[in-house]
C-alpha cells in the first residue's frame, strides 16, 4: 500500500470570534444570537457557567468565581475577539470590572460586553433618559437592577415584575403572556422600555412591540448581540429585531 503525505493549506484570515459565556439555565439566549448573526461573517462559540437557584445577589456574585475556567474552555488556546457575558443580573452583582478581569485572565486584552454595560450604551446613542423596566426578577434583585440605574444617572418612571426566583422557570413564560403584559404597561412618562433578563423568550417580539406602542423597546439579548456586533465592527444590517439596530 502507497502511503502519500499531503501538505495541508490553512486559511490565512478567520471571521470575528466571539465566546458567549450563558447560564446552564438559560433557553434562549444561544437562539437569540443565532437567529440575529445567522449568515453574517461572524463565529459564535458557547459555554455554560453554573447558575445557583434560586437566584440571589450573592449567588449571582458566587457564579462569576467560574468565569476564567469557563472562558478558558472556548476555543482553548485561541484567541476570542470579544467575550459576551449573558447575564444582565449578574453583571450587577459582580461588577463589570471583576468579569473584565476575570475574562482577560485566560484570554488578555479579549473586548468583554455584558447586557448591563450594552443597555447604558444603547441609551445613550437613542437619547433615552427616562425608562420603564419589565422583569421577570424577585424584588431583591429589582432593588439591585435600580441602583445600578440610578448610579448611572438613568431615570426609571416605572418597574414591572413577575417576582419568579428561578431562572429555569424565567424561560418557560408564555410569549404570547409576554407580548400581551408588555404592550399594557404605562410609558406615557417614559423614553424607552428595557425588558431585563437574557431567558425571557422577548427578542423575536420587540419588532411588533415598537409598532403596537410606539415606543422604544429593548431587551437583554437584544442590547448585548447589538454592542457584540459592535465590539467586532461587524457593519451588516441587522432587521426585524427593532429601532436599536438602525444606530
Amino acid at each position: 500500500m502507497k502511503l502519500t503525505k499531503i501538505e495541508p493549506k490553512y486559511i490565512k484570515k478567520h471571521n470575528p470570534r466571539v465566546g458567549l459565556i450563558t447560564l446552564a439555565s438559560d433557553f434562549r439566549i444561544e437562539k437569540d444570537f443565532n437567529n440575529v448573526i445567522y449568515g453574517k461573517d461572524i463565529d459564535l462559540y458557547c459555554n455554560r457557567i453554573k447558575c445557583y437557584n434560586p437566584l440571589t445577589n450573592e449567588k449571582l456574585k458566587k457564579m462569576a468565581d467560574d468565569i476564567p475556567k469557563v472562558t478558558r474552555d472556548i476555543l482553548p488556546d485561541q484567541k476570542l475577539d470579544c467575550v459576551a457575558y449573558g447575564c444582565t443580573s449578574g453583571t450587577i452583582a459582580a461588577g463589570y470590572k471583576t468579569i473584565l478581569e476575570k475574562v482577560n485572565l485566560v484570554k488578555p486584552k479579549t473586548k468583554v460586553t455584558t447586557p448591563i454595560t450594552s443597555a447604558i450604551n444603547a441609551f445613550k446613542v437613542l437619547k433615552a433618559n427616562k425608562i420603564s423596566i419589565f422583569t421577570p426578577y424577585t424584588d431583591e434583585i429589582n432593588q439591585s437592577l435600580i441602583s445600578f440605574f440610578k448610579r448611572e444617572n438613568i431615570e426609571i418612571s416605572n418597574l414591572s415584575y413577575l417576582d419568579i426566583a428561578s431562572d429555569l422557570d424565567i424561560g418557560k413564560i408564555d410569549p404570547n403572556y409576554l407580548f400581551e403584559t408588555l404592550v399594557n404597561i404605562d410609558l406615557s412618562q417614559s423614553d424607552a422600555l428595557f425588558i431585563s433578563c437574557t431567558a425571557l423568550p422577548v427578542l423575536s417580539l420587540i419588532e411588533d412591540i415598537e409598532k403596537k406602542i410606539g415606543k422604544i423597546v429593548l431587551s437583554s439579548n437584544q442590547v448585548l448581540i447589538w454592542d457584540t456586533l459592535k465590539q467586532v465592527n461587524l457593519k451588516d444590517q441587522i432587521l426585524n429585531y427593532g429601532e436599536l439596530f438602525k444606530n
